[in-house]
Order: structure tokens, then C-alpha cells, then sequence
């Protein structure tokens, strides 16, 4: 194909919605959080406005690129594609080997309208990992998850609605105040304790921030923020340099909102994992991070009686990923 000088002065349009979806993704910060916490609302679907957007736009750009014969399209197309892969093409990556890690972790919100808790405590612990942490725990379902666990997790330690289980002796349990202001009705979502593992002694936290809804005045995640930062002050104030967070963060972690938390933490940079909703999950709310450890990967687990799915993390203490 031969092209002359007009070549680069036709397809201009094309070619600044290309900028434009790649500014998006290289330079999503900058979308303000002022106005209906749009930034957050970008971010908890980043993945898709990569994965869907720039697929549909570099296929629409590469025809019509053809067709006009347009340089500047062309080349203005490979922007988008570049941004998400640097953004978020490690997340296609396989996880890291077999024997690169140290402890596997389940998370799990089980739904306070689980029918079923029992098969969902059996599928949980079927994953074979040292810890297992739960959110929405109710008095009625509570006594099946501590009976069904028993024999392979002997220890655990619930407060509230919250509540962890191991295969390694458990001490200094004890809730963590992460309730946001403006609720005046009963509210535990948080829970700390140490976990004594071979390699030492981590500090293991369980959390279930507030959630969030999104309406026509944008994101509404004021008290799921605060709490996160209730969190990540609890986090920081940590004696133990070994700290591992399990929770429903009712957020992704690109979301700005946790801030508090991914700055002082690390997550999972290869395996998507969404998690919610069960039925056709869209984006990772359930998360786990880790303080001087890595979370070396993670993945979704079946789906239970639960609107959300578990995830499953392995995690290197002490050691870079491999």
C-alpha cells in the first residue's frame, strides 16, 4: 500500500479518540474524585475499559484506517493497546511456580442469605489453604461454619460479622474499629490476629469495608473511604512486619478510595480474580494484600451459596516473586 503526504492529515478524528481512550487508561489519577467520585467509579472497572474498549477501538480504527488510507490513525491506534498493557498486562500472566510460596489464603464474603453454608465451608476448605477468612457472618449460619471447618482448621477467631480460621495456632485476636461516622446501629467489620506459621509469627487482618453504590450522582463511597483509611492507620501502626489483609473492600484495587491500604501494601499483579457478582462477576472486590511478604497471585474459586465468589491468594513471605 502506498501512501502520500495526505496520509497523516486525514483520520485526525480517529486518531484523538485513540489519545483520548489511552489518556484514560495510562492517566486515570488524574480523573477527579470531586464531582461523584468519578475517578473511583473509572477505576473499579480499569480492566474493562482496557480489555473492551480498546479491543472494539483498534479494530474500528484499524478498518477504517484501511479503508482511508490514514497514517496517523494507524499509529495514534497502537496508543490505547500500549497503555493497557503496561497498565494491566500482567494480570494475563500464569501465576508464579508451584513452590514459590509460603502460605495459600481463601477470602470469601458468604453472604448473609447463604442457603447453604455447610457446602460452602466444605468448598472452601477443599482449596486446602492455611487461612480462611469470612465476611457476613450471622448468628444462625456461624455455628455450621465453626462445626464444618473444625476438623481442619482448629483455630479461629470471629468478631462480629467478621471471622478467620487456620491451621496454625492463633493469639492476640482482637477487633479493629474501622466503623465509619454517621452509623449508629451495631457495626463489627473488623478483626486482627496472629497467626503463629513456621516461617513466624503475621499479623492477619479481616475486613469488610462499606458498601458502595453508584447512582445518579455518581460513586457513593464516602464511608467506604473512610473506614479505609481507619484500616490502613490500623495497618500502619502494625508492630509486626508481617501483615497479611483479607477482606471484601467493596473495591478494586486501582480504586483511589484505597489508597490508605495499596500504598502501604501489595496485591496480586498477575491473575484477574473477579469475584462479584457470582453469577457474572465484573470486577475483584474481594481482595488480599500483604506487608513484607508478596502476594504472588490469585484466582477465583467456585462459586458457593454466595453472591460474591472466593478468591484464592499464594503468598511468599520474605522473598521477591519469582
Amino acid at each position: 500500500m502506498k501512501w502520500d503526504r495526505s496520509a497523516w492529515e486525514r483520520g485526525r478524528v480517529l486518531a484523538g479518540l485513540a489519545v483520548v481512550t489511552a489518556g484514560l487508561v495510562a492517566f486515570h489519577r488524574v480523573v477527579p474524585n470531586s464531582v461523584g467520585h468519578l475517578g473511583s467509579l473509572l477505576e473499579q472497572f480499569l480492566p474493562w475499559l482496557g480489555l473492551v474498549v480498546v479491543v472494539l477501538l483498534v479494530l474500528a480504527l484499524l478498518v477504517l484506517a484501511l479503508l482511508r488510507r490514514s497514517a496517523i490513525a494507524l499509529v495514534a491506534l497502537l496508543l490505547p493497546v500500549a497503555a493497557w498493557t503496561y497498565l494491566c498486562g500482567g494480570l494475563l500472566l500464569p501465576g508464579a511456580a508451584p513452590g514459590a510460596h509460603d502460605l495459600v489464603v481463601v477470602q470469601h464474603n458468604v453472604s448473609d442469605e447463604n442457603a447453604d453454608p455447610a457446602g460452602t465451608a466444605r468448598s472452601l476448605a477443599d482449596a486446602g489453604p492455611d487461612l480462611i477468612a469470612l465476611e457476613e457472618l450471622v448468628p444462625k449460619a456461624l455455628p455450621v461454619y465453626e462445626k464444618t471447618l473444625a476438623p481442619r482448621y482448629p483455630y479461629h477467631a470471629v468478631r462480629g460479622t467478621v471471622g478467620l480460621w487456620s491451621k496454625h495456632p492463633l493469639t492476640g485476636s482482637r477487633s479493629v474499629d474501622i466503623k465509619p461516622s454517621g452509623i449508629t446501629e451495631s457495626w463489627e467489620r473488623g478483626l486482627r490476629a496472629v497467626a503463629r506459621t513456621p516461617r513466624g509469627e503475621i499479623a492477619v487482618y479481616v475486613a469488610h469495608l462499606p458498601s458502595v453504590r453508584i447512582g445518579a450522582s455518581g460513586l457513593g463511597s464516602t464511608r467506604r473511604d473512610e473506614s479505609a483509611g481507619m484500616l490502613g492507620r490500623a495497618v500502619a501502626a502494625e508492630k509486626l512486619k508481617p501483615v497479611i489483609l483479607m477482606g471484601d473492600l467493596n473495591s478494586t484495587v486501582d480504586d483511589r478510595g484505597l489508597a490508605p491500604l495499596t500504598s502501604r501494601m501489595n496485591t496480586a499483579r498477575r491473575g484477574f480474580a473477579f469475584s462479584f457478582p457470582a453469577a457474572f462477576p465484573v470486577a475483584r472486590i474481594d481482595q488480599v494484600l500483604a506487608r513484607s511478604a508478596t502476594v504472588t497471585d490469585i484466582r477465583t474459586l467456585p462459586a458457593t451459596g454466595s453472591d460474591h465468589r472466593p478468591v484464592a491468594a499464594r503468598i511468599a513471605l520474605g522473598r521477591p516473586v519469582e
